[in-house]
C-alpha cells in the first residue's frame, strides 16, 4: 500500500467492501485498498473502516494509529457501526485521543444499536462496569443477549457467568452450563475451562469427574493454568480406568462450530 494513502476516494471505479475483504485474504493489499476506497466512495462507510484497520495493524504500509483513527473518524461520520465500535474502544483506553469514558460509551453503543455484535458485547461491559454510562447489570445482560444471538463467543460466556452469579438476572446454574457448554463445544478456552469446574462440582449438571478430567484437560492444553490446576487435582481423585477414559475422552474430543441463530 502506498505510504500516501488517504481518503483519496475521488474517480475510484465501483466497488464493494467484500470484495475488498476477499482481495485482502488472498494477499493483495494494494488491490484491497482500492476497492475500500471505491466502496467509500460509493457510499459504503465501512470501506474507509478497513482502511484504517490496515494502518493500525501495519498490513501493507507502516502502522500508523494516527491516521487509522482519522479513517475511523471519517467512516464514524457516515454511520459505520464498525468504526464506532473501534474508535469508542479507542476513547475508551485513551489510544491516539483523549481518554473519555462517555465519547467511548456513546460511540460503542450506537455500534450495539446498529446490530453490531463487537459493538453489543462492549456495550453491555460498559453497563456492566458503569464506565461512561450508569451502571445498569440488567442492560448489560440484555445487549450481551443479542451479541450471543450473532454466536459472539465472548458475550456467550459473560451470559454464562451473569447466570452463575446472578448478576443482572435471576441465578441460574443449568443456564450457565448451557452457555458455556456452547463455547466449550467451539474449542472456547473459557468455556471448556467452566464446563470442566461444572462437572467436577456437580454445579447445573450431574457431577461427573471423568469429563471434568476430560475437558480440564482441553482447556489445559490452550493455555488455562487455573484448567491444569484443576486437570492435575482430579487425578489424584481418580482411579486409572476413569483417568484412562478421561484422557480418552479429551483426546477424542473434537470441536465444533457454532450453531448458526434459526
Amino acid at each position: 500500500m502506498a505510504a500516501g494513502i488517504y481518503l483519496c476516494f475521488q474517480g475510484v471505479a465501483a466497488a464493494d467492501v467484500a470484495k475488498g475483504i476477499d482481495t485482502l485474504e488472498a494477499g493483495d493489499v494494494a488491490g484491497a485498498v482500492t476497492e475500500f476506497q471505491a466502496a467509500y466512495a460509493a457510499g459504503d462507510a465501512d470501506g474507509a473502516f478497513y482502511i484504517g484497520r490496515l494502518f493500525e495493524m501495519g498490513l501493507g504500509t507502516e502502522k500508523d494509529l494516527g491516521r487509522a483513527t482519522e479513517l475511523y473518524a471519517a467512516a464514524v461520520s457516515k454511520d459505520s457501526a464498525l468504526a464506532q465500535n473501534r474508535l469508542g474502544l479507542m476513547y475508551l483506553n485513551g489510544e491516539t485521543v483523549l481518554q473519555d469514558y462517555e465519547r467511548a460509551a456513546e460511540l460503542v453503543c450506537a455500534a450495539a444499536d446498529q446490530g453490531d455484535p463487537n459493538g453489543q458485547f462492549n456495550c453491555g461491559l460498559m453497563y456492566a462496569q458503569g464506565r461512561g454510562v450508569t451502571e445498569e447489570k440488567p442492560r448489560a445482560v440484555s445487549y450481551w443477549k443479542e451479541a450471543a444471538k450473532a454466536r459472539h463467543v465472548a458475550a456467550i460466556n459473560y451470559l454464562g457467568l451473569a447466570y452463575q452469579a446472578g448478576d443482572g438476572l435471576e441465578q441460574d446454574p443449568v443456564a450457565a452450563f448451557e452457555q458455556f457448554s456452547t463455547t466449550a463445544a467451539a474449542g472456547n478456552p473459557m468455556g471448556l475451562l467452566e464446563v470442566a469446574k461444572a462437572y467436577a462440582g456437580g454445579v447445573g449438571v450431574a457431577r461427573d469427574l471423568v469429563r471434568a478430567h476430560g475437558y480440564a484437560n482441553l482447556a489445559a492444553s490452550r493455555g488455562m493454568q487455573e484448567a491444569r490446576v484443576l486437570r492435575d487435582a482430579l487425578t489424584q481423585q481418580m482411579d486409572e480406568a476413569d483417568l484412562s477414559q478421561a484422557q480418552g475422552f479429551a483426546r477424542d474430543w473434537a470441536a465444533v462450530e457454532i450453531a448458526q441463530p434459526e
